[in-house]
C-alpha cells in the first residue's frame, strides 16, 4: 500500500505540473472519440441529476482545544446566485494510459473531499473526463510503460474538460457567473482552458474566479498578472470577482526541499514565480484555516499515516472533522520556492489531537518533496466555500 500511495502522489504531481504540456500535445496514436456531455451519465455532479456524486453526508464533528465536540450539520444553499465547475485531480487506477468514463470509487470520494461542500455557495457541476491514470505513470516509474504510452500524448484529457465546459456553458449557465475549481491535474487542465477559451475572450466576464490547487500557476515575480494569464489577475479580497486563488501547501517547519515537485514556475520565461494567494487571508499575511480533515482513512489515496485521535478519549462518527484555532497558514518564499506555508498549533491540554496526517509517508520517513499535496483542498475548504459565498454576492451586486 506504501509503495502505490507514493505512486499516486508521483502521478498527481507530475501531471499536475505537466497539465500545460499535456494539452498542448498534437497528434495522438489513439485519439478517442468526443464524449457525449449531454449525457448526464458523464457527469459526477450535475443539478438534479441522480445519481449525484455530490450528494454525500458532509456532516462535521467540530473538536475544540481541549477536546470538547460537536456535531456541525451541512446547509446547502438552496438558491445559489452563481455556479461551480470542478476538474478532480489524478485518481483513476484503470489499467490503460487514459482512464475510461467509469465513476470509480476513488472519483467519488475525492469529490466528497474536494467538491460536495462548495453547494453551501453555488451549483456544482462535475465532469467525469478520461484523465492519464495513476496505472500509467507507476508503469512508467518503475520502468515498464505501458503499450501505446510512447510518443505525443493524447489530447483526450484536456480535450474532455474543454467539451465539458462548452455542454454547460451552451445549455446550463444562461449568463451565470462561474467558479472553476481544480487540484493537481484538475488544475493544469484549467489553466489550459483559461488559456485558451477564456482568458481575453468574451467568457472571461462570467469568470468569478479560478480556484486552482496542488499546482504551480506562473506569475511575473511581484505581479498579479502575466505568465500563464494574460489579463486574469490575482486575487486580493473576497469582494473580488474575475481573479484566481492559487496554492501549494507545505509544513511551515518543511519548506520545499531543491527536489520538491511543486513551488517554482515551470512556464519558460524570466523572472516568472509560482503564485501564492494564501486563502486564509487573501489580503496578505497569515490567517486562521478552516480545515474540513476526513475523520477516518477517507483521503485521495490510503495515507501510510495512522489517523490521529482527533478528541482524547472519544470516537468521532461523522466523516469530516475541523479543529479551531489549530491551523494558520501564509504565504512564504524559500530558495526560490513559493508556497503556502501551514503551521500546526497543538493543543496544550492534551485534549485532543496535537498534529494533523496528510504527509506523504514512506518507510516511516515523511517525504518533504511532496509538501501537504495530498490535503491542499481540506486544508483550506472552509475559507474557499466561504471566499465563493462573498464572490456570488458581489457577483450579484454587479449584475443585477
Amino acid at each position: 500500500m506504501r509503495a502505490t500511495f507514493i505512486a499516486v502522489l508521483a502521478a498527481a504531481s507530475w501531471l499536475g505540473c505537466a497539465g500545460s504540456a499535456l494539452a498542448q500535445s498534437t497528434t495522438a496514436p489513439t485519439q478517442p472519440a468526443p464524449n457525449d456531455y449531454a449525457d448526464k451519465a458523464n457527469w459526477l455532479c450535475w443539478p438534479g441529476a441522480t445519481p449525484n456524486a455530490c450528494d454525500v453526508d458532509l456532516a462535521t464533528t467540530v473538536v475544540e482545544a481541549g477536546g470538547a465536540t460537536h456535531i456541525e450539520p451541512f446547509r446547502p444553499n438552496p438558491h445559489p446566485p452563481i455556479d461551480c465547475f470542478y476538474v478532480y485531480p489524478t485518481v483513476s487506477t484503470d489499467p490503460g494510459v487514459l482512464a475510461t468514463m467509469a465513476k470509480e470509487p476513488a472519483e467519488t470520494r475525492v469529490v466528497a473531499q474536494q467538491f460536495a461542500r462548495f453547494a453551501a455557495s453555488c451549483r456544482l457541476f462535475a465532469p467525469v473526463y478520461r484523465q492519464f491514470t495513476l496505472t500509467a505513470m507507476i508503469a512508467a516509474m518503475t520502468g515498464r510503460p505501458l503499450p501505446g504510452s510512447a510518443g505525443p500524448r493524447p489530447t483526450t484529457p484536456y480535450d474532455d474538460v474543454r467539451d465539458a465546459w462548452n455542454y454547460y456553458l451552451t445549455h446550463e449557465n444562461h449568463g451565470r457567473g462561474v467558479v472553476l475549481i481544480g487540484h493537481s491535474q484538475g488544475s493544469g487542465l484549467l489553466t489550459e482552458l483559461i488559456k485558451r477559451e477564456i482568458d481575453g475572450k468574451p467568457v472571461q466576464k462570467q469568470l468569478v474566479s479560478a480556484i486552482l490547487m496542488g499546482t504551480d500557476l506562473a506569475v511575473p515575480d511581484g505581479k498579479d498578472v502575466g505568465g500563464d494569464f494574460t489579463s486574469v489577475p490575482l486575487c486580493h479580497s473576497p469582494h473580488e470577482i474575475g481573479c484566481v486563488i492559487a496554492f501549494a501547501s507545505f509544513r511551515d517547519n518543511s519548506p520545499p526541499p531543491e527536489n520538491s515537485h511543486f513551488g517554482k514556475s515551470r512556464t519558460p520565461g524570466p523572472g516568472l514565480v509560482a503564485a501564492c494567494v494564501n486563502p486564509a487571508n487573501l489580503a496578505g499575511g497569515e490567517g486562521e484555516l478552516h480545515a474540513y480533515l476526513a475523520s477516518g482513512a477517507q483521503l485521495i489515496a490510503a495515507s501510510a499515516e495512522p489517523i490521529p485521535e482527533w478528541a482524547k478519549g472519544k470516537t468521532i462518527t461523522t466523516p469530516f472533522v475541523t479543529l479551531p484555532g489549530m491551523l494558520t497558514a501564509r504565504c512564504a518564499s524559500t530558495d526560490g520556492f513559493s508556497y503556502l506555508a501551514v503551521h500546526v498549533s497543538p493543543d496544550p491540554t492534551g485534549g485532543r489531537t496535537s498534529d494533523i496526517n496528510g504527509d506523504v509517508v514512506f518507510g516511516g520517513q515523511m517525504l518533504k518533496d511532496w509538501g501537504l499535496h495530498l490535503i491542499d483542498a481540506n486544508l483550506s475548504m472552509g475559507n474557499l466555500v466561504a471566499i465563493v459565498a462573498d464572490e456570488g454576492r458581489a457577483w450579484t451586486a454587479t449584475h443585477r
